[in-house]
């Protein structure tokens, strides 16, 4: 049983982040909004397109754990948002708040279930692994928020 515990609170603390990894919110903490939108140095996306895509993406691997029904968005084009910048602030703060739910949502369910059985409509996947991805997908996309702040002039060194 102390084994389970201790394997429960490091997969809390990987998916929460602020050990190894920045958390989301560190990286995006003083960002000004005009840079949500910029895309340096003709790279392929902004910030609002990275926390759009960990959104979107961690959502999906939350659902696809939870629903054996659950449709996953078409890739990559629906995991990904056209738009460089949110439409407004309201779009802007609602996205971070749904990633924060979405994601105790996840931990609450790494917490209550067996993490170790097969989902019954996957091919093979648990909900360690979907765990495990969620925290490493938003690890490198936060990575890249901050890489993208550093090309703006914006990161704290």
């Amino acid at each position: 049983m102390a084994q389970d515990q201790i394997l429960l609170t490091e997969l809390e603390q990987l998916l929460r982040g602020g050990t190894a990894h920045a958390h989301l919110n560190d990286a995006l903490k003083g960002l000004p909004a005009e840079q949500r939108g910029e895309k340096p140095y003709g790279l392929p996306y902004s910030i609002w397109q990275l926390v759009e895509h960990i959104r979107i993406a961690q959502w999906d691997m939350l659902e696809f754990s939870k629903d054996a029904g659950h449709q996953s968005p078409k890739w990559p084009d629906e995991y990904w948002p056209e738009e460089a910048a949110p439409k407004d602030e309201e779009t802007w703060n609602q996205s971070i708040q749904q990633i924060e739910k979405d994601l105790n949502e996840m931990i609450a369910l790494v917490k209550a279930d067996d993490l170790y059985q097969p989902f019954p409509h996957g091919t093979g996947q648990n909900l360690l692994r979907e765990a495990l991805q969620v925290a490493d997908h938003n690890a490198y996309h936060t990575a890249e928020i901050i890489l993208l702040r550093r090309l703006l002039g914006s990161w704290k060194s």
